[in-house]
């Protein structure tokens, strides 16, 4: 199950099309889905929970915290839509199209995929880019 809760303003515009094309992304690394939530809050918010949990003192777009076990996608995953518009903006990319690449990078790092070195980085990115693929398939 995937669950969307809102603490700004901000909605998905279709959740149906976001959960099929997410349980997708998890079907084709051949896990399973037992429950994701994605909160989207603010800066302010992110950089509390960041300083709170982490002991990180600065602003992120995404925080994920993955409570599955291998083989099995369960967690949270915090996301700062005032980050991701940020970033769409600074990389004059699309803002939705940011946002599901940090969505999907989420999803990601719950089934293990990390991006602390250059190359699993590297690895992170060709994913992102193979997923979001798979979002603008006919469903």
């Amino acid at each position: 199950m995937i669950e969307y809760h809102y603490q700004t303003d901000f909605t998905l515009e279709d959740n149906q099309k976001y959960t099929e094309w997410l349980e997708k992304v998890i079907v084709s690394e051949n896990h399973h889905l037992e429950t994701v939530n994605f909160i989207f809050c603010n800066d302010d918010q992110l950089l509390a929970i960041n300083q709170d949990h982490l002991g990180h003192d600065y602003y992120t777009d995404i925080i994920t915290f993955e409570y599955g076990e291998k083989g099995n996608v369960f967690g949270d995953v915090f996301i700062s839509v005032d980050r991701v518009e940020e970033n769409a903006k600074d990389l004059q990319a699309d803002q939705e199209e940011e946002l599901r690449r940090v969505m999907c990078h989420g999803i990601l790092h719950m089934m293990g995929y990390g991006d602390k070195t250059d190359a699993e980085k590297l690895q992170m990115r060709d994913k992102e880019n193979e997923k979001l693929r798979m979002f603008h398939v006919e469903q």
